[in-house]
């Protein structure tokens, strides 16, 4: 899912804006929550750094995750800390975050060998047939079939 964050100060009405967007269908993002924070209690949030500005930014109604949050609350740092308070737009989207953590891990060892039936082998064990007998043997016998009672029976 795509998604895009609107950050704005607003010194006139001394608060800063949070607009959050979600593409929600094919092309086109749609507003899911705006949220309006004092400018007095972020700049406290920030004296205090970047985990309690997350805190702060962080409500019932948006609640990004942390990465998100994090680039959120930089964002949000920059605006307090230049004279120009011009808008900041953060675009994200969920694809690439998950190709980012499917990437391969440096601790594997690509080049040694799996063998998976032997894997296999080793939880089944040499004695799966001991353990199963005859149990799997097919009886001799009559075999009579529902509902066809005048049929031949197979011996």
């Amino acid at each position: 899912m795509k998604q895009k964050y609107l950050i704005s100060k607003e010194n006139d009405q001394k608060k800063l804006i949070i607009k959050e967007f979600a593409e929600l269908d094919k092309e086109r993002l749609s507003l899911l929550c705006e949220e309006e924070y004092d400018n007095k209690i972020i700049k406290s949030a920030i004296s205090q750094g970047k985990e309690a500005l997350i805190s702060e930014l962080r409500t019932n109604n948006m609640y990004p995750q942390g990465i998100y949050a994090e680039k959120i609350a930089q964002a949000v740092i920059d605006i307090f800390g230049s004279e120009d308070s011009q808008p900041i737009e953060l675009s994200f989207n969920d694809v690439d975050l998950l190709i980012k953590e499917q990437e391969p891990s440096e601790d594997i060892d690509e080049t040694e060998s799996v063998d998976d039936n032997d894997d296999i082998d080793e939880l089944i064990g040499d004695d799966l047939e001991e353990k199963l007998g005859d149990k799997n043997a097919i009886k001799k016998g009559s075999i009579k079939v529902a509902g066809d009672e005048d049929s031949d029976v197979v011996k």
